[in-house]
Protein backbone atom coordinates (compact mmCIF):
# COMPACT_ATOMS: atom_id res chain seq x y z
CA UNK A 1 0.00 0.00 0.00
CA UNK A 2 1.33 3.58 -0.60
CA UNK A 3 0.09 7.03 0.35
CA UNK A 4 -1.84 8.42 -2.35
CA UNK A 5 -3.19 11.81 -1.42
CA UNK A 6 -2.39 13.84 1.61
CA UNK A 7 -4.99 16.45 2.02
CA UNK A 8 -4.05 20.42 3.14
CA UNK A 9 -6.65 22.37 4.52
CA UNK A 10 -6.42 25.94 2.82
CA UNK A 11 -8.51 28.89 2.76
CA UNK A 12 -8.47 29.83 -0.72
CA UNK A 13 -7.80 26.45 -3.16
CA UNK A 14 -6.48 29.27 -5.92
CA UNK A 15 -4.42 31.15 -3.92
CA UNK A 16 -2.89 27.43 -2.01
CA UNK A 17 -2.55 26.43 -5.67
CA UNK A 18 -0.24 29.37 -6.75
CA UNK A 19 1.70 28.64 -3.41
CA UNK A 20 2.30 25.37 -4.11
CA UNK A 21 3.11 25.34 -7.75
CA UNK A 22 5.04 28.49 -8.22
CA UNK A 23 6.98 28.57 -4.70
CA UNK A 24 7.25 24.90 -3.39
CA UNK A 25 7.43 23.65 -7.52
CA UNK A 26 4.83 21.20 -7.03
CA UNK A 27 3.07 20.26 -10.85
CA UNK A 28 -0.50 20.14 -11.33
CA UNK A 29 -2.29 16.77 -11.64
CA UNK A 30 -5.90 18.00 -11.52
CA UNK A 31 -7.96 20.68 -11.23
CA UNK A 32 -11.56 20.28 -11.63
CA UNK A 33 -14.80 21.90 -10.62
CA UNK A 34 -16.14 19.56 -8.01
CA UNK A 35 -18.99 21.81 -6.75
CA UNK A 36 -20.33 25.47 -7.72
CA UNK A 37 -17.52 26.94 -4.99
CA UNK A 38 -15.36 23.81 -4.45
CA UNK A 39 -12.39 22.31 -6.69
CA UNK A 40 -10.76 19.34 -6.45
CA UNK A 41 -6.84 20.94 -7.06
CA UNK A 42 -4.43 17.83 -6.72
CA UNK A 43 -0.49 18.36 -7.21
CA UNK A 44 2.20 16.10 -6.81
CA UNK A 45 5.82 16.56 -7.06
CA UNK A 46 7.87 16.67 -10.29
CA UNK A 47 9.46 13.06 -9.64
CA UNK A 48 6.16 11.65 -8.79
CA UNK A 49 5.07 9.91 -5.29
CA UNK A 50 1.95 10.86 -3.15
CA UNK A 51 0.48 13.58 -4.10
CA UNK A 52 -1.68 16.35 -2.07
CA UNK A 53 -4.91 17.79 -2.75
CA UNK A 54 -5.90 21.37 -1.37
CA UNK A 55 -8.93 21.35 0.67
CA UNK A 56 -11.99 23.65 2.23
CA UNK A 57 -14.59 21.37 3.25
CA UNK A 58 -13.70 19.09 6.24
CA UNK A 59 -14.71 20.33 8.94
CA UNK A 60 -12.11 18.85 11.12
CA UNK A 61 -9.42 20.16 9.37
CA UNK A 62 -9.14 24.18 9.68
CA UNK A 63 -7.10 25.99 7.41
CA UNK A 64 -3.25 26.22 8.95
CA UNK A 65 -4.13 22.62 10.79
CA UNK A 66 -1.76 20.55 9.19
CA UNK A 67 1.61 20.32 10.47
CA UNK A 68 4.92 18.40 9.75
CA UNK A 69 4.45 17.41 6.14
CA UNK A 70 7.66 16.18 4.86
CA UNK A 71 8.81 17.19 1.33
CA UNK A 72 12.22 15.90 -0.05
CA UNK A 73 14.56 18.43 -1.62
CA UNK A 74 17.89 17.71 -3.32
CA UNK A 75 19.91 20.71 -1.22
CA UNK A 76 18.08 22.29 2.08
CA UNK A 77 20.71 24.83 2.04
CA UNK A 78 20.23 25.94 -1.70
CA UNK A 79 15.74 26.14 -0.15
CA UNK A 80 16.54 28.00 2.75
CA UNK A 81 18.85 30.70 0.05
CA UNK A 82 16.04 30.62 -2.53
CA UNK A 83 13.03 30.94 -0.42
CA UNK A 84 14.76 33.61 1.89
CA UNK A 85 15.24 35.82 -1.11
CA UNK A 86 11.64 35.37 -2.11
CA UNK A 87 10.71 37.30 1.08
CA UNK A 88 9.35 33.67 3.13
CA UNK A 89 10.46 33.28 6.27
CA UNK A 90 12.11 29.92 6.78
CA UNK A 91 14.34 28.21 10.13
CA UNK A 92 17.81 27.94 9.81
CA UNK A 93 18.73 24.47 8.58
CA UNK A 94 19.13 21.97 11.11
CA UNK A 95 21.40 18.85 10.86
CA UNK A 96 20.20 15.56 11.90
CA UNK A 97 21.29 11.58 11.45
CA UNK A 98 18.64 11.45 9.03
CA UNK A 99 18.79 14.34 6.75
CA UNK A 100 19.19 18.20 6.58
CA UNK A 101 16.00 20.40 6.90
CA UNK A 102 14.23 24.10 7.07
CA UNK A 103 10.58 24.47 8.24
CA UNK A 104 8.10 27.44 6.66
CA UNK A 105 4.90 27.78 7.09
CA UNK A 106 2.34 27.85 3.66
CA UNK A 107 0.33 31.26 3.41
CA UNK A 108 -2.56 29.44 5.44
CA UNK A 109 -0.11 28.25 8.42
CA UNK A 110 0.40 24.82 7.44
CA UNK A 111 3.52 23.60 8.13
CA UNK A 112 6.14 22.35 5.78
CA UNK A 113 9.47 20.60 6.16
CA UNK A 114 11.52 20.53 3.30
CA UNK A 115 14.32 17.84 4.09
CA UNK A 116 17.47 17.11 2.47
CA UNK A 117 17.21 13.20 3.67
CA UNK A 118 20.32 10.82 4.02
CA UNK A 119 18.85 8.30 2.53
CA UNK A 120 16.30 9.32 -0.06
CA UNK A 121 15.44 5.79 -1.79
CA UNK A 122 13.86 4.64 1.79
CA UNK A 123 11.34 6.94 0.71
CA UNK A 124 10.47 6.04 -3.23
CA UNK A 125 8.15 3.57 -4.56
CA UNK A 126 9.74 0.16 -4.51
Amino acid sequence: MAVAVVSIPVRDQVAGRTFYTEVIGLEVLRDEATGPDMRWIQLQPKDGGATIALVTWFQGMPPGGMQGLMLGVEDAGAEYERLSALGIAVSPVDEQPWGRFTMLNDPDGNGLILAQLTAPEEFRTR
